[in-house]
């Protein structure tokens, strides 16, 4: 069942990402009188789940109904060098039946069937659908070919630009009815933090307190990682066992990083209070209450959950003694750990219960500035992302996921505010990924457009057919790098 909420939850974000994106392009052409022939949801080969389109002054319907035969005949014949050629003729409209969807220039509208993206196909444009047939045609004044390059730049950007208004929304929204809360490092810093084997390897300590990272200090403890990733940071300062110290970052350390794909190397640290005893465990036959809190094993002392993790395992199948403080006593309690090395008991984990959560609240206009400013960091924090995977150094690009990843972002139950934040991140995403100046994403005709403005030269469509062609296969690479890291990972 969580699988399903998981998968549900994605193909809706998606859905809903991918129609406000392609309603970019397709506004935009229509504010310039561009005409669309086709505005889908999800990709429609060789046949549509549902589609709609006006003709003749009548809405008409189809249900999984097969793609109607295109407007043009195709006839092959061999140039004076011998050389194979396309003939491209336009059909007669006239010897069509009056309902008849080939006679209508309106826009059909549909879902097709595969759910992994969706489409505008623009009357005039080299796409990836490679559709030659119009582009053999003299250029009509509806078609974008014949659009004043600003016009088709316009008309380019709009879909990436309604993904940013897309999250910036969501985050008006979110803070408007939630605010914000997070954990401030200062508040960390009360217990220290904790660190696993590689946040020992890079140089931190059980118990480090964070006071910087590059010079700069964080106010969100959760920023942190993030930051030393993102930001490649050479230096953390702490404080240890009172004193100041200097964590030089060893050079690898983002490369390191990444492959581990764990963000908790560090991480707050808190007590272990009983919140509750399994029946027939380890701790109820010791005697275990719910509200001890748990200070050692033996002789070792552990006064933070993660000490107890770490320790717990080496007493396997012995019988141990674990010391408590109970009502302001501190109590010895006999138990034998089974093999599984697990006592039976589960921490408290409400961090209220330990530290003080900083929560800011939003009016609506007080929201506004607020998510503009949540999406741009957003914006670039991701774009940083980018530009680690395009580096060869870090590695970043054996840590790319695909939609399995993408899918496991989604948390197991179906909470609104998670899944629009979720949204929020994933439009953030597609925006940077389309702006890519690679043909065949939105970016690469966005760059074609650019020369041309500057240059006042218009590339030739051989150019732009050849460039789509080497963008679908750059583009196919990097679909087939990041799904078979998720299936390498499943075998892992």
């Amino acid at each position: 069942m969580t699988i399903l909420i998981k998968v549900l939850q994605f193909f809706l974000s998606l859905s809903i990402l991918i129609f406000v994106h392609e309603l970019g392009h397709f506004l935009a052409a229509k504010a310039f009188k561009t005409r669309v022939e086709k505005f889908y949801l999800f990709f429609d080969w060789g046949f549509s789940l549902f589609r709609c389109k006006k003709v003749n002054g009548k809405w008409r319907f189809k249900f999984f109904a097969k793609n109607d035969p295109e407007k043009y005949t195709v006839t092959e014949y061999r140039d004076a060098a011998g050389k194979k050629q396309k003939n491209y003729e336009p059909v007669d409209l006239s010897t069509l039946p009056e309902d008849d969807w080939r006679r209508s220039d309106e826009t059909e509208y549909g879902i097709g069937w595969f759910p992994l993206g969706g489409y505008n196909k623009i009357a005039g444009m080299v796409d990836e659908s490679m559709d030659k047939s119009q582009m053999a045609q003299p250029p009509q004044p509806w078609e974008f070919r014949s659009k004043p390059a600003w016009q088709r730049f316009i008309i380019m950007i709009a879909g990436v630009t309604m993904n940013v208004l897309l999250a910036f929304v969501i985050y008006i929204g979110l803070l408007t009815k939630e605010g914000e809360q997070y954990l401030p490092t200062t508040e960390v810093n009360k217990y220290g933090i904790s660190v696993d084997s590689l946040g020992y390897e890079l140089g931190f300590r059980d118990g480090d307190q964070i006071l910087s990272v590059d010079g700069e200090e964080i106010e969100r403890f959760q920023d942190i990682p993030m930051q030393i990733i993102l930001d490649k940071a050479k230096a953390v300062e702490v404080k240890r066992n009172g004193r100041d110290t200097v964590i030089n970052l060893p050079e690898d350390a983002v490369t390191k990083l990444l492959s581990s794909q764990d963000p908790n190397f560090i991480t707050y640290r808190f007590p272990f209070v009983v919140d509750q005893v399994m029946d027939q465990s380890a701790a109820q036959a010791g005697g275990l209450k719910e509200g001890d809190a748990i200070i050692g094993i033996n002789d070792i002392e552990t006064p933070y959950y993660q000490d107890f993790v770490k320790n717990i395992k080496q007493f396997k199948n012995q019988d141990i003694e674990v010391v408590v403080l109970r009502d302001n006593d501190t109590v010895s309690l006999a138990m034998h750990l089974p093999e599984e090395g697990v006592i039976g008991a589960y921490c408290r984990t409400y961090l209220p219960d330990y530290y003080e959560i900083e929560t800011k609240e939003y009016t609506f206009f007080q929201a506004i500035p607020a998510g503009f400013s949540k999406t741009f960091d957003e914006l670039g924090d991701y774009w940083k992302q980018v530009k680690l995977i395009f580096s060869p150094k870090t590695k970043a690009y054996e840590s790319v996921g695909g939609f399995i990843s993408i899918g496991k972002i989604f948390p197991d139950q179906w909470i609104w505010s998670i899944f629009w934040r979720m949204t929020a991140f994933l439009s953030i995403a597609l925006a940077v990924m389309n702006i890519l100046p690679i043909p065949a994403l939105d970016g690469g005709h966005i760059l074609f457009l650019l020369v041309e403005i500057i240059t006042r030269r218009k590339p030739s469509d051989k150019f732009m057919e050849v460039a789509e062609t080497i963008g679908l296969v750059i583009v196919l690479g990097l679909v087939i790098l990041a799904n078979g890291n998720d299936i390498i990972r499943l075998f892992r």
